[in-house]
């Protein structure tokens, strides 16, 4: 059950509903969107059927939803919804196109990617200063020292920067320098890690987990809905399966799927999906032609010797001609492309 605030509801209005929720033996989360604020209720239902919500001051009315993940559902939010990240609106009126380097590995590194990046049409910046690798023994990322190069890359260029963090301790810190945080694959069931991220007022790119089902997604946004923040981009970046002609196998009807259930923006990262520089460049344009609103893309400007993901980096050479590509396919669809 999910109670939608009136316009204008004040403070006052929302906790007292929460406080009547609260008396019956149930949870109440708060999250405050641009149009509306709602109060998820967690609890048993028969308790809540006796609260007379839709007569409490500043309430709007209230929605009966049968999916476990509430905040996020198409239920709720029947229109699909547009997050910013610094001044970039990602969502379904435009396309949009998320480039750089995969780890932060030096300042002159991170500046020609994020120039190269920028000049095929990128408008936000990624770029990793915190690495989760399978060994413990390959590059884990610059840290504080890849904060302030990404900073520099951004007072330099303009690009709002989306930035992974991969620990509790690191949010905080990294919110104040990110104009959105990511969570990446291996966190992406993270619950504590979900429920922090949801406390701030960034936007939140949450990857589809190695082995996640949709539902298991949606509902690993629900944590950080949950929490107040409704600020969230849905990132498929390919699922593992049997098939090792690819790193994983990119599932753009999932894409699809993730779309139709939720009202949050999805796109789709071909770099991590395919792990083939060869082949991000038709994945990119598959995702385009799906309907995703956006791609996120690996450069490079020496792939032989990257520290992290080389073999599917994109020159800048190869990442212009795609952003052409992509800008071609998108003007096809009737998709303004973000500039």
């Amino acid at each position: 059950m999910v109670v939608v605030m009136k316009q204008g509801a004040t403070e006052a209005d929302i906790e007292q509903v929460c406080s009547k929720v609260r008396n019956a033996g149930g949870e109440a989360f708060v999250s405050r969107g641009t149009v509306h604020t709602v109060v998820g209720l967690v609890g048993d239902t028969a308790r809540f059927q006796a609260i007379p919500f839709t007569q409490l001051p500043g309430v709007d009315h209230v929605i009966q939803i049968g999916k476990p993940y509430k905040m996020v559902s198409r239920d709720l939010h029947p229109a699909a919804t547009t997050v910013k990240v610094g001044p970039t609106p990602v969502g379904r009126d435009t396309f949009t196109i998320i480039a750089g380097p995969c780890a932060v590995e030096s300042e002159e590194q991170a500046m020609i990617c994020t120039k190269a990046a920028k000049a095929a049409g990128a408008t936000i910046l990624r770029g990793d200063v915190y690495k989760p690798r399978t060994s413990p023994y390959s590059f884990q990322g610059l840290g504080e020292r890849g904060l302030e190069i990404l900073t520099e890359c951004r007072r330099e260029t303009g690009l709002p920067i989306i930035i992974e963090i991969v620990d509790v301790s690191q949010v905080a810190h990294v919110a104040e320098v990110a104009d959105c945080i990511r969570i990446g694959t291996r966190n992406a069931q993270n619950f504590e890690l979900l429920k922090e991220v949801g406390l701030t007022a960034k936007p939140v790119m949450l990857k589809r987990g190695l082995a996640m089902t949709i539902d298991e997604w949606l509902q690993a946004a629900e944590y950080i809905a949950q929490r107040g923040n409704s600020e969230i981009i849905l990132c498929e970046r390919g699922i593992r399966t049997f098939e090792p002609a690819t790193r994983n196998t990119l599932d753009l009807a999932g894409m699809a799927v993730a779309q139709h259930e939720s009202h949050l923006p999805v796109i789709v990262d071909p770099s991590h999906a395919v792990g083939k520089r060869h082949l991000v460049g038709p994945m990119a344009l598959a995702a385009v032609a799906a309907g995703a609103d956006g791609v996120m893309i690996d450069v490079h400007h020496d792939p032989e010797t990257a520290l992290c993901d080389g073999p599917q980096a994109l020159l800048p050479s190869e990442m212009a001609a795609l952003g052409k590509q992509i800008a071609a396919v998108a003007a096809a669809l009737g998709r303004e492309m973000n500039v």
